[in-house]
């Protein structure tokens, strides 16, 4: 594994979960690991005039459990469609 990282070989990345669509986006729950919490983070989509614009949502916010992160990743998600559709991807 060591030889890897020095050759440039990158590990697999992680598998996706499904999007959860909200109010004509997508949201990809995504919360990142910051040494023992998790991150509060999510990528919302939006398709456009044909073309998908995306938001990347990442918030200072930790938590211990990733379960709990997700679940809070969702709602901050919500939170903004809610609060900021109008202005997300200009």
């Amino acid at each position: 594994m060591v030889f890897g990282k020095l050759f440039g070989k990158k590990a697999a990345a992680p598998e996706e979960a499904a999007p959860v669509d909200y109010k004509d986006h997508r949201i990809f729950v995504a919360p990142q690991q910051d040494g023992k919490s998790w991150r509060i983070a999510a990528r919302i989509e939006k398709d456009v005039d044909g073309e998908t614009k995306v938001h990347q949502l990442i918030r200072a916010d930790t938590i211990n459990d990733k379960t709990e992160a997700e679940e809070a990743s969702l709602a901050k998600a919500k939170q903004v469609i809610d609060q900021q559709a109008r202005w997300l991807f200009d």
